[in-house]
């Protein structure tokens, strides 16, 4: 099995539909809620994935399936690429391996499907935790780093 670093297609279709919001909370209106849920290396993920499951998800101590919320740092743009990303997040007294993740969105919007996909992102091999924190370390939210870019 394989999982591929993509935006979904479902998430592209989407976002030209207004199905998602990636304004921080601080922000008028506020932006939907995103979260993070961890796979093992039995997952397969990739541009068709649509929507979370709980199917090869990783299990072990410090970890709960639907995985964590995520804070969105809000959006930005430069002069070709538009661009947000998240604030990093941990899961502590952790044991697991964990291989990839999705992000999705949790929020329920009228027309759009429950916990729809945003990306899938292979870590490029397995990670393991052991009695420890294990910590998603998002990129610096920029033009050239951001986990989600749209440029020209």
């Amino acid at each position: 099995m394989a999982i591929a670093s993509v935006l979904t297609n479902t998430f592209k279709e989407e976002l030209l539909q207004a199905g998602h919001n990636f304004n921080a909370s601080g922000d008028t209106p506020a932006g939907d809620a995103f979260k993070i849920a961890l796979y093992d290396d039995s997952a397969s993920m990739g541009t068709t994935t649509t929507v979370y499951s709980a199917s090869d998800e990783v299990s072990g101590s410090g970890y709960s399936a639907g995985g964590n919320a995520l804070t969105n740092t809000g959006t930005d743009k430069s002069t070709v690429t538009a661009f947000t990303d998240f604030s990093d997040t941990s899961w502590t007294s952790a044991s697991f391996t964990a291989r990839g993740c999705l992000i999705y969105n949790t929020d329920v919007l009228s027309g759009f499907t429950t916990n729809r996909s945003v990306c899938t992102i292979d870590f490029g091999g397995n990670k393991t935790v052991s009695s420890g924190t294990f910590t998603i370390q998002f990129p610096a939210n920029n033009s050239s780093s951001a986990i989600i870019r749209i440029t020209s």
